[in-house]
């Protein structure tokens, strides 16, 4: 993308501060109060001018001096989703990794409906960066903003789907699909045909989309109607995998009155959430109602009852994405793929029931 609002091409990375001012038909000063969250501002100008900024990617002078400097041996992770308590162990694996390669380490996180590249791009100018390495995200995620990347990235615990119109990239995950087709499966053989799934479907939350394939493709194997009703999806906007949003989603379930003998949780703490809506209903798990989680996070062993669940091997996935991300620094150049299974962990949250 070019500017010739001056008669002159203008590239997004030598934009200065004047062209700001003029594109947004302002002054110069207005432009350095939007930037300093001044409050004798117009809200509206402000907003034309921080548009405008992310629009053309302006770097304040203090960062573009930054950037004249030599170049920094710094490491981003990017954690989309701030509410995912299965990032918290990877997050110290990783910095303790990076820092011991003599790189610096930088943690960024991405709320639930940003655009995690959006931001990679904004940190990569910021902090003249080596790598990235991404913890959630969008399975499909916009190539046109990848290539203005000019660092290796790898996305770990999203299983990306990337051409081969990029390169210098890695991508660690399981497949999310399949295993949640293997827990369902696993509650269709344990007799239950009434199975609520607890998903997120919004627009950026693709491994509740990918999860609520694998659901729909168990509950087809096994002869079992899809029905829209048992789909429960946690709102937009709202932060997904907490015990809040588990609590509350079964709680409203529950007071529809609506027939089901299991639940699929698409995390473990959403699922804790949910036994505790079971248990407020006056209900018992898994007398009444079977719970299943995903994840495998060492809280859901320590539940009572102690949670079925599928394990992600998570010490083997950071580890091989922190591998593969100085594998790519170093060669400056492929395309690295790794998926790892899943393991179910059978705990005291279901039961089988007569068919």
């Amino acid at each position: 993308m070019r500017w010739t609002g001056t008669g002159r091409d203008i590239c997004m990375e030598q934009i200065t501060i004047k062209e700001i001012a003029k594109i947004c038909g302002v002054g110069v000063s207005t432009v350095s109060r939007a930037i300093n969250n001044h409050p004798d501002i117009n809200p509206d100008t402000k907003k034309k001018i921080m548009d405008t900024i992310a629009k053309y990617q302006y770097i304040p002078n203090n960062s573009a001096r930054n950037l004249k400097r030599s170049e920094s041996n710094t490491i981003a992770v990017l954690t989309k989703g701030i509410s995912n308590p299965l990032f918290g162990k990877m997050i110290q694996m990783l910095e303790r990794d990076i820092l011991g390669k003599q790189y610096i380490f930088v943690l960024q996180q991405v709320d639930e409906e940003e655009n995690e590249i959006e931001v990679a791009i904004r940190i990569e100018k910021e902090k003249r960066l080596k790598g990235i390495i991404f913890l959630g995200g969008d399975s499909h995620p916009g190539e046109d903003l990848l290539q203005k990347l000019t660092v290796p990235f790898v996305y770990c615990t999203v299983n990306a789907e990337l051409s081969d119109a990029l390169d210098n990239f890695g991508v660690v995950a399981i497949n999310d699909e399949a295993e949640s087709y293997r827990m369902v499966d696993y509650l269709c053989k344990m007799g239950h045909r009434r199975i609520v799934i607890l998903t997120s479907i919004g627009r950026t939350s693709s491994i509740g989309k990918l999860r609520l394939n694998g659901y729909r493709r168990a509950l087809e194997e096994n002869g079992i109607p899809y029905d829209e009703s048992l789909v429960v999806s946690v709102e937009p906007g709202q932060n997904t995998y907490t015990m809040q949003s588990g609590y509350e989603e079964t709680k409203a379930l529950l007071e529809r009155k609506l027939p089901f003998t299991a639940v699929f949780a698409i995390s473990d703490t959403i699922a804790i959430g949910a036994c505790k809506a079971i248990f407020d209903a006056g209900l018992s798990v898994p007398e009444d109602v079977s719970v299943a989680g995903f994840d495998g996070l060492e809280l859901a062993s320590y539940y009572h009852p102690s949670l079925t669940t599928i394990k992600q091997p998570i010490k083997e996935m950071t580890m091989e994405a922190s591998r593969i991300l100085f594998e790519l620094i170093n060669e400056k150049t492929g395309r690295k793929y790794r998926e790892f299974n899943g393991r179910l962990l059978e705990g005291q949250s279901v039961k089988r029931i007569d068919e």
